[in-house]
């Protein structure tokens, strides 16, 4: 937890420092840009790196990167000598090895927890994970107002301790074999070992539904988000920070419910009724979908701050569940040596939608103003839950009514219809010797009972 503390802590750290040193906004830009531009860039090759990597090992050397970057700043402040390009790098620095240990912690989960753990490990993640998201952007705002180095003082110590707890975690000692490449290939291309991560994710079907889902969802709130911001310069900024925390409140309760609700879709006397739904984790999916579409209809309803804080709670709330059910399936499911690479495609994408909800949600609101913002955001959530409610359905009778007709008396089926041939069991000429010679061999040998006896004709009888 104190290695997110110290990412999201920084994220409001290094624009703030960027507008002491020069006053120009643009900078702060830059500094935000220069923050996140690594989760675009390096998060298919740093889960390509994680999979050839012990995940400690990986873990240890990023935390070391990262403490040097920030403790460079520290004393650059200290001594007077910062300067935008200084700040840009170490912020850049940063992103890239925030990118490389998150995926190296989700694949140390795996090697270092038990399976009969993995839910409340997974729970405590996901709640450490938004409880870092609510309180540590007002946290670093307060720090910097005491002083332009306390906060990476604290991020320094912070990095040193998260170190300190990596080097004495148990597990992730155990190297990655790929097998991409077929043997006696040589070594696999890095193009061929990324194809398998994708092609692995694409074999599973929750995981695409999973990632389709997420990308829109992160694109909706975080539109909203910049819809809220756009509008709020009537409002106080302590308003507006109660407004954005909302959504990482409840994130924690989300992330603190989802061992129970899980439990429950499980029990016996409810998980037959629900099976025609599908799987616990496919319903939880659904109702992500549905919930975060009454929850944009919320701030149509109305325009003030409280009704965007419960958007954005119920959204935090619902996207904390699916993504415990989309972590537990990849820790789980996915094949040994891939699953860092499936991790960083599915958050590139869903980053992805991050990076690009800023203009989107500037240029509506610039076009149409905030209420029809609002409205429109609504509309296409609501659109697209009602096709998928629709879509979900006739794809079950589709594939069914083709396995009912698949096994109708009297059909001519296609050999494509059989399916591959099964090829028999091979009879070699030796065993049918053998069992010719053991034949015969019974047939000519008299049967023990009758060795031995006489006949009545001998008997006199």
């Amino acid at each position: 937890m104190s290695s997110t503390v110290g990412f999201r802590t920084l994220g409001v750290t290094y624009p703030l420092l960027a507008l002491s040193l020069t006053n120009s906004p643009v900078h702060v830009g830059w500094a935000g840009f220069a923050l996140t531009l690594p989760t675009l860039l390096f998060y298919v090759p740093a889960g390509l790196l994680v999979d050839r990597m012990t995940a400690r090992a990986v873990m240890a050397a990023t935390e070391a990167a990262r403490l040097l970057a920030v403790a460079s700043v520290f004393l650059a402040v200290v001594f007077g000598g910062v300067t935008l390009p200084h700040l840009l790098a170490a912020a850049f620095v940063e992103g890239t090895f925030w990118v490389v240990y998150s995926l190296a912690e989700t694949a140390l989960i795996r090697s270092a927890v038990p399976r009969a753990s993995l839910v409340g490990m997974l729970a405590t993640s996901e709640t450490s994970s938004h409880v870092a998201v609510m309180a540590a952007r007002p946290v670093g705002g307060f720090l910097f107002g005491l002083g332009h180095c306390v906060p990476f003082v604290m991020n320094t110590l912070l990095f040193f301790a998260s170190l300190l707890a990596v080097l004495t975690l148990p597990g992730g000692g155990r190297r990655r074999v790929l097998r991409t490449a077929a043997p006696g290939r040589g070594k696999a291309s890095f193009l061929q070992e990324m194809t398998a991560g994708v092609g692995e994710l694409r074999s599973h079907r929750f995981l695409r539904n999973a990632m389709a889902l997420t990308t829109v969802t992160n694109l909706m709130i975080n539109m909203l988000i910049i819809v809220f911001v756009a509008g709020s310069v009537t409002h106080s900024p302590l308003e507006v920070g109660l407004v954005l925390a909302a959504s990482g409140l409840g994130g924690v309760l989300g992330s603190a419910l989802a061992p129970a609700l899980r439990r429950l879709l499980r029990h016996p006397l409810l998980e037959p009724r629900l099976a025609p739904l599908g799987p616990p984790r496919e319903i939880l999916l659904f109702a992500h979908m549905w919930i975060w579409a009454f929850a944009l209809l919320i701030p149509v309803v109305g325009e003030s701050p409280v009704f965007f804080g419960a958007a954005l709670f119920l959204m935090g709330c619902a996207g904390a569940l699916s993504n415990m059910s989309v972590r537990a399936f990849e820790i789980d499911r996915v094949a040994e040596g891939k699953l860092a690479r499936v991790v960083s495609v599915h958050r590139l994408t869903t980053h992805g939608a991050v990076c690009l909800a800023a203009p989107l949600g500037g240029f509506l609101v610039s076009a149409v103003g905030v209420p029809a913002a609002t409205r429109s955001l609504f509309l296409v959530m609501s659109g697209i839950a009602l096709s998928v409610a629709a879509v979900v359905p006739l794809r079950r009778v589709l594939r069914s009514g083709t396995t009912a007709a698949s096994a109708v008396p009297g059909r001519i089926r296609r050999p494509e219809d059989l399916g591959p041939p099964v090829p028999g069991p091979v009879c070699r000429r030796s065993d049918l010797f053998r069992q010719a010679v053991r034949l015969c061999g019974q047939v000519r040998r008299k049967p023990r009972s009758h060795r031995g006896l006489r006949t009545p004709s001998q008997t006199g009888r």
